[in-house]
């Protein structure tokens, strides 16, 4: 075991572990009150060692390291691996490839749905992860032992949970579902933090073109204004206070400090003097220029039945393939399709389509009907049989 503190040593310990095929990766880091994570320790492991790099040393320069992740003829293995490489896309503006994901692969292999690490460690090697370091203080320098030896299981554990899973996936035919699941991870656009396209992350709703110009204005003013002053978002503006502020639309610092989100003078502060010129800037866009609002739909009664019976289907088909279902469809998914039977979504396309997409068709069309047999529920081709007690939904 080796904590890497010199560029010389980072270097030397990258050259070793970039002659095997793969390399299992883990960080910790810190970012509850910074927008961007800072980040404190790496660790790295290959099949014969581990190392873990004190990413706060004086005078370390972490090149090598994202060599390693640019390097392509290696595998890089996460576990839940979108805050890792977020990392090091904003610090060296790359994304590692190829790369596998065991949280992903486990779901693929029927763990369940975003299973924990420790759980998987424990399920696939039957050890269980100390887990009391794992909250704690990775800023304080010098690392205390207990938090060195935390961080190198974590990429020990990571070694054998691949090894594992990477065999599961080979002997049941599935490891190219997998890649289909890592190309959001590596896409760039996953971790694009563009101001402009802020107002896609919020969930507030908007039911008019004018509201949608004030939200993408007022959304990319905190996204900036977070960036730049490395502040949470939270902590600039809250949600539920551009939700009012887009509902509102307020002209003036009098119509500002009317609004119950935000606090007493807030008007009164240069925060309040940008926002009010958000605001301003939204309302004088042209609304030709702005994104189609997507209407929600209600669904009708036929459609909402639809959608359960989906649901059981979904976890039925699941169960028997053993694929969390979270990877076969999402509930999105079930109600484009109880809309339409062309929905572009991915449930009906590839594996999906043939393990589920096809069967929740032929359900919806009547043609297959769900029945409870010895305590497990079935589907059967309402073609080929002559019950008449299954009318489908």
């Amino acid at each position: 075991m080796d904590l890497v503190t010199k560029t010389a040593e980072l270097d030397a310990a990258c050259e070793r572990l970039g002659r095997h095929p793969f390399v299992t990766v883990d960080t910790e880091f810190l970012r509850e009150t910074t927008f961007w994570p800072k980040l404190c320790v790496v660790q790295l492991a290959g099949p014969d060692e581990a190392v873990v790099v004190d990413a706060l040393a004086e005078g370390l320069d972490l090149s090598p390291f994202f060599r390693l992740m640019a390097e392509e003829r290696i595998i890089k293995v996460f576990h839940a691996a979108r805050q890792d490489i977020e990392i090091v896309w904003h610090r060296a503006k790359l994304i590692p490839r190829p790369i596998f994901d065991t949280q992903v692969a486990a779901m693929v292999l029927g763990h369940g749905d975003s299973i924990s690490y420790d759980q998987l460690v424990q399920r696939l090697t039957g050890d269980a992860i100390d887990k009391t370091s794992r909250f704690t203080d990775w800023t304080r320098r010098p690392l205390a032992k207990t938090q060195i030896d935390y961080a190198i299981s974590d990429v020990t554990h990571l070694r054998a949970v691949y090894l594992k899973l990477k065999a599961d996936l080979e002997r049941g035919g599935r490891s190219d579902w997998v890649q289909e699941e890592m190309a959001v991870l590596t896409s760039p656009d996953t971790y694009s933090q563009e101001p402009e396209r802020a107002w896609e992350r919020l969930k507030t709703r908007v039911r008019r073109p004018r509201e949608l110009a004030v939200l993408m204005e007022v959304a990319a003013w905190r996204e900036r204004e977070a960036q730049s002053r490395n502040l949470p978002r939270q902590r600039v503006l809250k949600d539920d206070a551009i939700a009012e502020i887009v509902q509102q639309q307020p002209k003036s610092a009098d119509e500002l400090a009317r609004l119950r989100s935000l606090p007493k003078g807030f008007e009164r502060s240069k925060t309040g003097e940008a926002i009010l010129a958000a605001v301003a800037a939204g309302l004088a866009r042209d609304l030709k220029t702005l994104p189609r609002i997507e209407r929600e739909r209600p669904l009708g009664n036929g459609a909402a039945a639809t959608v359960e019976l989906l649901k059981v289907l979904l976890r039925m088909t699941s169960e028997r393939h053993g694929v969390a279902a979270k990877v076969i469809a999402t509930v999105d998914d079930l109600e484009k399709i109880a809309a339409a039977d062309d929905a572009d979504v991915r449930a009906l396309k590839g594996w999906r389509r043939e393990m589920f997409g096809n069967e929740a068709l032929k359900l919806k069309r009547g043609e297959v009907a769900l029945a409870v047999e010895n305590g497990r529920v079935t589907a059967i081709d309402r073609n080929a049989s002559d019950r008449s007690g299954f009318q489908g939904g």
